[in-house]
């Protein structure tokens, strides 16, 4: 038999590789890094209940090994300039948690040792730069001139997708102006912060800007919101992070930093999730890219791997493209969820600022208002298309 080919080592293409193991098909995952490499930085932080379930279907024990490294909070918090305007504590869950919150070179190491444990075959350093279809199967090339023969192809080979390049698939989308800054801080062991994510609207320590801090295992995450006009080196270097840390959290976390990124405001779609010949399969940020409020990046990108490996098992060319149709339909509705939120962060009505200090002043005696201004930045959550028959 053939064996099924995954291009990227990232948490999507290993729950790719891992959800065609549990269909008994042989894999190949090729991936560009060396073995053992080391990726810096949280990135990807929450694995939402949705998720923990598909990867639990891959590999029974999984999601609790994930959810008892993981961090689950009951407490949310959003304050406006300063000032409370949200407060919610939830009873601890009686099963499995809504989410986890880990950082993702430890999602990924979960994940890779599942995928050993499975037989997953692993061909590390291999950069592909060609790829040619046909009806029958897929032929993967190398920088080093090696070539792989598979019956289909699942590209994760993230956002420089190479496989999506070289098949002259387009991205379709917009770009915002402007950055935000990312940041990863350890704890101060013995002096934690309490175990709540926080948004902070306006934060009168930062310019005015909103922040955002979400704990994970050892330290916590912050996200500020730049302006369109707002400099790198001021806001988004390690010196400068130094600078207004202190402001956000309180001393003792300059020398706590663990990593600073800054990303760009990208929606972008694949205009197609396969090839003609429906033998490549693209999933995660090779086929969208979000901005990261509500965590649709990585989870929506391993309910894209668990749908092609189930397309995949069936041996029907129908099924890969009903699973083109369904994920790339999943991935508009996240991508305008996305824009909703990033609307809502970074206004560029006067009217929604309005609405947004009028809600923070109603706040205290409509608490409704407060429910909204907590839940806007993430996006909304219902409604995606009824084929996609998941969350993400």
């Amino acid at each position: 038999m053939s064996p099924v080919i995954v291009v990227g080592a990232g948490p999507v293409g290993l729950s790719a590789a891992l959800a065609l193991r549990a269909r008994d098909l042989p894999v190949t995952l090729l991936e560009a890094d060396p073995e053992g490499r080391e990726r810096p930085g949280s990135r990807a932080l929450f694995v939402h209940r949705e998720t923990l379930h598909l990867l639990e279907s891959m590999r029974p024990g999984l999601a609790d090994e994930i959810t008892a490294y993981g961090r689950t909070w009951q407490t949310k918090r959003t304050l406006y300039r300063g000032r409370e305007v949200y407060s919610r504590t939830f009873p601890p869950p009686s099963g499995p948690p809504p989410f986890t919150s880990l950082r993702q070179v430890d999602t990924e190491r979960f994940l890779l040792a599942a995928c050993k444990d499975a037989g997953v075959e692993f061909v590390w350093g291999a950069e592909v730069v060609g790829v040619r279809t046909k009806p029958t199967g897929v032929t993967l090339t190398d920088d080093d001139g090696r070539t792989w023969t598979g019956s289909h192809v699942i590209a994760a080979d993230g956002a420089r997708s190479a496989l999506r390049r070289e098949l002259g698939i387009a991205l379709e989308g917009s770009h915002a102006n402007g950055f935000h800054v990312v940041v990863d801080v350890a704890d101060i062991p013995g002096a934690e912060l309490p175990l709540e994510r926080v948004f902070h609207y306006e934060h009168p320590g930062v310019g005015g800007r909103s922040v955002m801090r979400v704990p994970f295992t050892g330290g916590f995450q912050l996200d500020l919101q730049c302006r369109d006009d707002d400099r790198q080196e001021v806001y988004g270097t390690e010196e400068s992070v130094r600078g207004w840390l202190p402001a956000v959290v309180g001393q003792g976390y300059a020398d706590r930093i663990l990593w600073v990124s800054t990303y760009r405001f990208l929606r972008k779609v694949a205009a197609s999730f396969s090839d003609p010949y429906h033998r490549v399969l693209l999933v995660g940020e090779a086929a969208h890219l979000f901005p990261p409020f509500g965590a649709r990046g990585m989870n929506s990108g391993i309910a894209d791997a668990a749908a092609a490996a189930e397309a995949i098992a069936t041996g029907v060319p129908e099924a890969v493209a009903h699973f083109a149709a369904a994920r790339r339909a999943a991935a508009l509705f996240n991508s305008a969820a996305a824009g909703t939120a990033l609307d809502h962060l970074r206004p560029r009505r006067r009217i929604v600022r309005v609405k947004q200090r009028a809600a923070a002043a109603l706040a205290p005696v409509m608490p409704w208002c407060g429910a909204w201004l907590e839940h806007a930045p993430y996006g909304p959550r219902k409604g995606p298309p009824a084929s996609v028959g998941r969350k993400y």
